[in-house]
């Protein structure tokens, strides 16, 4: 009996690491997006180089964030990146994390008026966000009531320089990686921090999400991970251990 035991859990073993695993993200600069080498971006190098250490067959595929986070959380060896951890979707998935740790800000067009001293103050302004975002929840929890939805960060920011939106709700570094290239926007109110992750189906096994949070932390102390941010010129996290 012993041995048809350990035959049996062998065999799911092999079965598990046969599988491939499906990362899931969207179009949000500079951490993900597609270009014309697939996609890219400083978290698509990281989970790379996660996998490749790990040594499991994987893909990745760039999706509107709402369809991508639905998937992961319905299919299993599905996984969806960079999200945003919090209450909310703690218990929905595993997690692998931190592939960036950032406040999140509400941004303006350069000559807008727009300037709230609080959130409260924030509430009288329309919103812009990607439906699914972690932002999204963020404004919905605290009260907001204009809350402009796009698909993807892009959309959300031609809304922004259009007029059509008062204020864009981004993370820090994606804030001064625009503008830095020039797009003319500025902070109007910097939040709180939050970290995020890879947000993997809660049946991915055990095993190899701990075989993959080894390999994130490995890129965390060696210097790796801010190595990558900086080539995306991004301001490094400087986090010397990965915390859960």
């Amino acid at each position: 009996m012993k041995k048809l035991i350990l035959a049996i859990l062998l065999n799911l073993a092999a079965t598990a690491h046969a599988e491939t695993i499906h990362f899931l993200t969207e179009e949000y600069r500079p951490y993900n997006y597609l270009s014309d080498k697939g996609p890219s971006g400083a978290s698509v190098d990281q989970v790379a180089l996660i996998m490749k250490a790990v040594g499991l067959s994987y893909d990745i595929e760039v999706l509107p964030w709402a369809r991508a986070f639905a998937i992961a959380e319905r299919q299993p060896f599905h996984c969806v990146f960079t999200t945003g951890h919090d209450a909310e979707r703690d218990g929905i998935f595993k997690w692998i994390e931190p592939l960036l740790v950032d406040h999140m800000v509400m941004v303006r067009r350069k000559d807008a008026t727009a300037a709230p001293k609080s959130l409260e103050e924030a509430k009288d302004f329309v919103v812009g966000t990607q439906r699914g975002d972690f932002s999204a929840s963020y404004l919905k929890e605290r009260g907001f009531q204009r809350i402009d939805y796009a698909a993807a960060l892009d959309s959300t920011l031609k809304k922004l320089l259009a007029g059509r939106v008062d204020l864009m709700m981004t993370s820090e570094k994606t804030f001064e990686t625009l503008r830095a290239g020039g797009t003319p926007v500025e902070a109007a109110l910097t939040l709180d921090g939050k970290q995020y992750g890879i947000a993997c189906h809660k049946d991915m096994p055990d095993e190899i999400v701990s075989r993959m949070q080894v390999e994130l932390n490995r890129l965390i102390t060696d210097g790796t991970q801010d190595r990558i941010f900086e080539a995306y010129g991004l301001r490094p996290n400087g986090i010397r251990q990965a915390t859960k």
